[in-house]
């Protein structure tokens, strides 16, 4: 007899002094992020799928496309309906892959997954992910390799919760360093009309708004560091009503963030996602901020959590 698998694979754990990450086999997804025992990210036991999303990779688009079509050069292509009630296809093609850890020290695992070939998607890409804890946060750092012979469009995203240690999710202000808002229709959630800026009760989602009454499944565009930043960095915030919190930054390559409460994450009732994302729901057809990769061509970003 063999010990069963947990639904998310193999879970590989890091350690730096009171820094702590598990991220999973299956999808090579987040689980834990916690720094002297406080969790930073909601989590969610191994035995079961991630509950919303939770943690994911969204390679090699993040979010919708409508009807899973989209064209390559003028072909048409076809992707698998993967959220059907919505006819759409949704985050991309690595979700509930296993992805093969090629490096594992105390502080740091990389895991690599390939995208094949395949109806929907002609040109195989690599893709890798690395997670790395230290006395600051979590760095997670994001590969993408053309392995094709003809260029292809991609979009990036992850699907992480951030939480403010133990503080209720509707105590916390969330901070946005967004500008501009993609409107979507109610039934399906894809694009209407084009990105407007912010405004009326949005505006102080840029300065700060407390999560109570608010429910969003909203993508913001327009994310970009601070003027004065010395490390150019987009930074959104979650702060608990003491001033303590967690950070999201991003490279400016994450210029849209999907923002998603949750009413029912599982042991924790209403929670609130955080999406990164290079480009907007519906990019492989509106072509929105997609980043084009040559064959042989190698593309490179990062973003991480920071406790305060």
């Amino acid at each position: 007899m063999h010990d069963p698998v947990p639904a998310t694979g193999r879970q590989f754990e890091i350690v730096s002094g009171a820094a702590r990450a598990v991220v999973t086999e299956v999808g090579a997804a987040l689980r834990v992020f916690e720094v002297d025992g406080v969790p930073h990210v909601e989590s969610y036991p191994a035995d079961r799928l991630p509950p919303g999303g939770a943690g994911a990779v969204l390679v090699p688009w993040p979010n919708r496309v409508a009807d899973g079509r989209w064209n390559l050069e003028g072909e048409p292509q076809q992707l698998a309906l993967t959220e059907p009630a919505r006819h759409n296809a949704i985050h991309g093609l690595l979700r509930h892959t296993a992805w093969t850890v090629v490096e594992h020290a105390d502080s740091t695992v990389v895991l690599h997954a390939m995208v094949p070939a395949q109806p929907g998607w002609p040109v195989p890409l690599l893709t890798s992910v690395g997670y790395a804890v230290d006395d600051t946060g979590l760095t997670v750092t994001h590969t993408v390799e053309n392995l094709g012979a003809r260029a292809t469009p991609f979009g990036l995203g992850v699907h992480p919760y951030p939480r403010a240690g133990g503080a209720a999710t509707d105590d916390c202000t969330l901070r946005l360093a967004a500008s501009s808002i993609l409107p979507v229709d109610a039934d399906r959630l894809l694009p209407s009309r084009p990105p407007r800026s912010l405004a009326g009760d949005e505006v102080e989602l840029r300065t700060g708004r407390r999560l109570a009454g608010l429910l969003l499944d909203t993508a913001f565009g327009g994310a970009a560091p601070a003027p004065d930043d010395p490390a150019q960095l987009v930074r959104h915030t979650l702060t608990d009503p003491s001033g303590h919190g967690v950070e999201l930054w991003a490279d400016p390559v994450f210029g849209w963030v999907q923002v998603y409460t949750a009413e029912d994450f599982p042991g924790r009732g209403r929670a609130v996602a955080i999406e990164p994302m290079t480009c907007p729901p519906d990019a492989l057809n509106s072509g929105t901020d997609l980043i084009t990769l040559a064959p042989g061509e190698t593309w490179i970003a990062r973003w991480g959590l920071r406790p305060f």
